[in-house]
């Protein structure tokens, strides 16, 4: 029976030491740290993750500054918005909450935050550099990912890690921190043409397609680490995961649960992100 990796818990740490880091740097510079959350429309889950965004600042000594836009906001309006935090000198990590509303060109908005001011890591400046493997910041799900894989003691040198999804928000990313860890990688998608042979190769096997329970307990080899990205609601109401948990319960060595998995980890590789670009900016004297 796996071990349950415990989402909260690893969260909770890794936010505990950013606040201890926080009170810190504020104290050495008189600086305190700025993040600035953009969101546009009234998308019932964006509102939840940009309540719980404003609670994890409280909670590390953040200040919080919120921009609540109405969902008619043209691009330009959203664009100038953007501009405008990228030369506060009190904000030091910009969010644009996705997704936007159809009007608006993600990759546009993206593209105008300041790369410095990213804590996403979307940025095709931040995104290049994590190819390189010499980056500021790590797209805050997958670095929550490794996080986690992390807490259970095992390597990930050497093993055979199978990633589950191709987006540029976890799948790619996931591969290459994977690889920049000396793991030997393999990506799945759509076209792949055996997923479940893919899988039973795994030794860490990360799953975010957004698929309920696709990967089964026959898709699993004995032992393995599983991370579930996936957070899907049934029709009862349930959330579930892109993993059968009952099922792959029985053949990982540690799994994480949905909720309170991957989901935890977001919010508190934000903060650590956070506070990053507010160091590197002061020692730059921005």
């Amino acid at each position: 029976m796996a071990k349950l990796i415990n989402g909260k818990e690893v969260a909770a740490s890794v936010r505990a030491k950013v606040k201890e880091e926080t009170e810190k740097f504020t104290n050495e510079t008189g600086i305190q740290v700025g993040l600035a959350v953009i969101i546009v429309g009234d998308n019932p889950a964006s509102r939840i993750y940009v309540n719980n965004k404003k609670k994890a600042c409280e909670e590390v000594g953040f200040k919080s500054y919120e921009y609540a836009l109405p969902a008619e906001t043209t691009q330009d309006e959203l664009l100038e918005l953007v501009r405008t935090l990228n030369n506060d000198e009190t904000v030091h990590g910009i969010l644009c909450q996705l997704p936007l509303p159809a009007h608006i060109d993600e990759k546009t908005v993206i593209n105008e935050i300041n790369p410095e001011k990213d804590v996403d890591a979307f940025h095709p400046v931040n995104v290049g550099k994590i190819m390189i493997g010499d980056y500021n910041f790590l797209p805050c799900t997958p670095a929550g990912c490794m996080e986690l894989i992390h807490s259970t003691g095992i390597s990930v040198k050497g093993k055979n890690c199978t990633v589950v999804g191709r987006s540029n928000i976890v799948g790619k990313p996931m591969a290459m921190l994977l690889l920049h860890e000396s793991g030997t990688v393999t990506v799945c998608h759509s076209k792949t043409v055996d997923l479940k042979e893919e899988c039973k190769r795994a030794d860490i096997l990360v799953a975010a397609v957004g698929v309920p329970k696709l990967i089964k307990g026959d898709m699993i080899k004995e032992g393995a680490v599983v991370i579930d990205v996936g957070m899907n609601r049934l029709p009862d109401g349930k959330l579930c995961g892109d993993v059968d948990f009952e099922q792959a319960s029985e053949k990982a060595s540690y799994i994480t649960p949905v909720p309170g998995g991957v989901g935890p980890m977001t919010i508190a590789m934000l903060m650590k992100n956070t506070l990053t670009a507010a160091k590197n900016m002061a020692a730059k004297g921005k």
